[in-house]
């Protein structure tokens, strides 16, 4: 009987947390999942949970569907019709999705403690915080984050090639392409534009 009783109760519970969630979706606007979408991206990117890749293509993603929207909108005079709505609602569903996936999944922007492990941690989390509290656009970000991947690449070649070390050359080279990422975050989150 109690077991009984106890497997209702939960059933119960799960139905009611779908509905809300359900409700939620359903009440939410568009600019209302960006936020939150974005959030959860800037979250992953703090935490270490998302790699630069994986940013760069949902930032991507984030940055299409803006355009989308805004083309649909244009489209009916300044506002979104039901069917637009549905679809806005689908691409977010996809995206949501996709967030989720890529925070989940084994792999992760863990860098080390070097001193390259440590500039490139820092700058992702520069980048986190201007998607954040919106100095960042989406575009933007996927723009600084393939930077950043590239040059994350760059030293994987570079410790590859030597036996897993960074040498003093290479060091160098790094750095000047780490100073270069960092004044363009400096700059793309200083101008003016964000979302």
């Amino acid at each position: 009987m109690k077991l009984t009783t106890t497997f209702t109760n939960t059933a119960l519970a799960a139905v009611l947390l779908t509905a809300m969630a359900v409700s939620q979706t359903a009440t939410s606007t568009p600019g209302q999942r960006k936020e939150n979408q974005q959030d959860r991206i800037a979250q992953g990117v703090n935490s270490g949970a998302l790699t630069a890749g994986e940013t760069k293509a949902l930032e991507t993603k984030e940055a299409n569907l803006n355009a989308d929207i805004r083309a649909m909108r244009q489209a009916d005079g300044g506002s979104l019709t039901a069917s637009d709505r549905t679809k806005i609602s689908h691409q977010q569903n996809r995206l949501s999705s996709q967030i989720r996936t890529d925070k989940h999944n084994a792999a992760d922007q863990d860098q080390g403690k070097s001193t390259f492990g440590r500039r490139s941690e820092n700058q992702q989390d520069r980048i986190a915080q201007g998607i954040k509290n919106g100095t960042l656009s989406a575009s933007e970000a996927a723009q600084l984050e393939s930077q950043q991947q590239g040059t994350n690449k760059e030293a994987a070649g570079m410790r590859q090639a030597d036996n897993g070390k960074l040498t003093k050359a290479d060091k160098a080279v790094l750095n000047r392409q780490q100073n270069r990422n960092s004044r363009a975050i400096f700059g793309t989150k200083h101008d003016g534009r964000g979302r």
